[in-house]
């Protein structure tokens, strides 16, 4: 299997594309061909338990590693990380709905998936394709990603990690996770700015010939561990596989019938990696795109016009406050069939004009698999509220938005398809924002006052790596304007 670029050709191996992180012009690596799943392989799925899942959903798209390395990358990243040593879930809602839980990892995000495996599948990347140099890995994070690369990254050998987030775009929790987090190798910094400020500072910094040159001249090599990555997207397909052989051995579902994947996103990477399973056979009917009050996907969908010359909403599902979906650019290229010319042209009008828009055959194939929604903070605490009422279960806020769409969506187009729903955080992540839907008593204080309150009225424990989270000594205190992030980073690495 190889990689090319969604701007330019290439044909780079899978560790060429993880090592790199992302191409030379700015694209983004995908697979040159979807790698099918058999029938026969899906039977044999269903017997499996998620680590040899996802060993064989590897074997597919990382075919210059041995099935050897593939199982320690899997063993290293899935064997006593998880609770229950069950990385992905099903919770049943109703016969017709599940939440697919994709917190229950050291940081209790949904990235912690992809990246407890990012590690493994990067540095032995980085040892085959380039053993003399040490990889400086840049995040931009809306809150979750950040914290979840340092945990994965944090004193591996021979990498450096360095992560930007926005000053005010992320909940107390996140930031203090963030903050707090040691290591020898790693260095955190706030920025005066939004999401999108710093993951385009970093992007920027990636194509820069002379940050480029002044890490070259020290054996540093840049590298990625957002979900431009395809190391942090690939083993997000594995969950929606794996969901589906979980739905079959509980007789839910039959073989072949169709399913709704639901993903509440901002960046478009958890839900494109269900379009990945959808490609290599997963028989997804709909895919079903949820924003917050930042609803530049569901505009687009409906649209077939990209335009981020918006307002920028905070809201209280801060991982979703994004106006610039980096891994649409994928999506794009599969829709257009390949074409890194037309793919540059959109990217090279968004730059400039801060918008694009794909002619009508495109936007027909894009609403022939998607339905965009949205909702605002009330109608998230609502959904919160019902949830917990009538099922007894808890959800963040990023999981009640795409528990608000779905309701949207059945009731517009009388789809009554049983729809999987991306539960992508801990509720007590963002206490603060989920307790008011649970409690009428208010309560005030640092954060964790609201935490407490909120394990005794719902009666669920407070996850482990949170308890003690207000107790650890914050490392990490610096701010700077998106403009000096390329001079912190070289200070980082003095």
């Amino acid at each position: 299997m190889n990689y090319t670029g969604t701007r330019s050709p290439y044909a780079f191996s899978a560790s060429e594309a993880i090592a790199r992180g992302i191409a030379d012009d700015g694209g983004l690596f995908v697979p040159e061909s979807f790698p099918p799943l058999t029938a026969e392989e899906i039977q044999k799925l269903v017997g499996m338990d998620y680590r040899q899942r996802a060993v064989l959903v590897l074997s597919k798209y990382l075919t210059d590693f041995t099935q050897e390395e593939l199982e320690a990358c899997v063993k290293g990243a899935y064997c006593g990380t998880f609770d229950n040593d069950e990385p992905a879930p099903l919770r049943e809602v109703d016969s017709k709905t599940f939440l697919l839980d994709l917190w229950h990892g050291p940081t209790c995000a949904f990235k912690d998936l992809a990246l407890q495996l990012l590690p493994h599948l990067l540095t032995r990347s980085a040892k085959r394709t380039m053993p003399d140099k040490e990889i400086v890995i840049l995040v931009a994070t809306s809150g979750d990603t950040g914290k979840a690369a340092l945990e994965g990254f944090a004193d591996v050998p021979g990498v450096r990690i360095i992560v930007f987030y926005p000053e005010n775009g992320v909940s107390a929790i996140q930031k203090l996770q963030m903050t707090t987090q040691t290591g020898n190798n790693v260095a955190v910094c706030a920025i005066k700015g939004n999401f999108d400020d710093a993951q385009t500072g970093v992007k920027n910094i990636f194509s820069d010939p002379e940050m480029i040159g002044k890490l070259a001249e020290k054996g540093y090599v840049f590298s990625s561990a957002n979900s431009i990555n395809f190391g942090r997207l690939v083993p997000q397909i594995i969950y929606y596989v794996s969901a589906y052989c979980d739905l079959l051995k509980s007789g839910k579902l039959k073989e072949g019938e169709k399913f709704n994947v639901a993903v509440p996103t901002g960046n478009f990477g958890n839900i494109l990696a269900a379009v990945y399973a959808k490609r290599m056979g997963i028989p997804v009917n709909k895919f079903i795109c949820a924003s917050n009050k930042n609803k530049i996907l569901t505009d687009f969908i409906r649209t077939g016009v990209y335009d981020r010359n918006r307002e920028f909403h905070l809201t209280t599902s801060p991982s979703m406050d994004i106006l610039i979906s980096s891994n649409l650019e994928r999506m794009l290229y599969h829709l257009c069939d390949g074409s890194c010319s037309q793919v540059a042209e959109w990217m090279n009008s968004l730059k400039r004009d801060g918008k694009y828009q794909v002619p009508a055959e495109i936007l027909a194939k894009l609403q022939n698999e998607f339905w965009g929604g949205y909702c605002d903070d009330v109608q998230a605490e609502n959904a919160i509220r019902e949830l917990f009422t009538k099922h007894n279960m808890l959800c963040d806020t990023h999981t009640a938005v795409a528990v608000d769409v779905v309701a949207q969506y059945r009731k517009e187009t009388g789809d009554d398809t049983l729809c999987i729903m991306a539960s992508t955080a801990s509720a007590y992540k963002f206490a603060p924002a989920v307790l008011p839907a649970v409690c009428d008593e208010k309560i005030s204080g640092d954060g964790f006052e609201v935490i407490s309150k909120l394990s005794e009225v719902t009666g669920t424990p407070i996850p482990a790596s949170l308890a003690d989270l207000n107790k650890r000594e914050v490392l990490h205190k610096t701010c700077v304007a998106k403009e000096e992030m390329a001079a912190f980073i070289l200070n980082a690495l003095k």
